[in-house]
């Protein structure tokens, strides 16, 4: 005889104080996912420019009597800018989504909303957990073969 006890066990009310701070939360997470989408802009631009320019770049740089070792990597590093962008708009986009969803079950007490403002709040924080695992990885790899090799 088992009961079904997800009601009494996790049935969570959001009470008036909740729904202030989750309000609060949605506000600044749109706010900050409209700031990340703008920055993915002005990386991707900034991607291209270096791409595109970079013989320009090269010349100045040596101008200075300064010798670039990496004078022909330009449209590599260009490459490595956008894929960076590209990896940065999917936390914006979760983020942004669970604002919009937030607030739009807020305003119509709609659980289902609610739950999904949250699915998107987690896979935005599981993206950016494992984006920074394998960049500790990348890290300690590199620290390694730097140690090993004395590059």
């Amino acid at each position: 005889m088992e009961q079904n006890n997800d009601q009494s066990l996790f049935g969570l009310s959001v009470d008036a104080q909740a729904r202030s701070f989750l309000s609060e939360t949605a506000k600044w997470g749109k706010f900050l996912a409209i700031l990340g989408f703008i920055l993915c802009v002005f990386i991707v631009l900034a991607g291209v420019l270096v791409a595109t320019n970079y013989e320009e770049f090269d010349k100045a740089i040596n101008a200075y009597g300064n010798n670039n070792p990496v004078k022909e990597m330009g449209p590599a590093v260009g490459i490595v800018y956008v894929v960076g962008a590209i990896i940065y708009f999917f936390p914006c986009l979760y983020l942004l989504r669970f604002s919009n969803q937030t607030k739009t079950a807020l305003a119509s007490d709609d659980q289902t909303k609610l739950t999904s403002a949250f699915k998107n709040l987690k896979s935005m924080f599981r993206f950016v957990g494992v984006l920074t695992i394998i960049v500790i990885a990348i890290y300690i790899v590199a620290a390694f073969v730097v140690a090993t090799t004395g590059v």
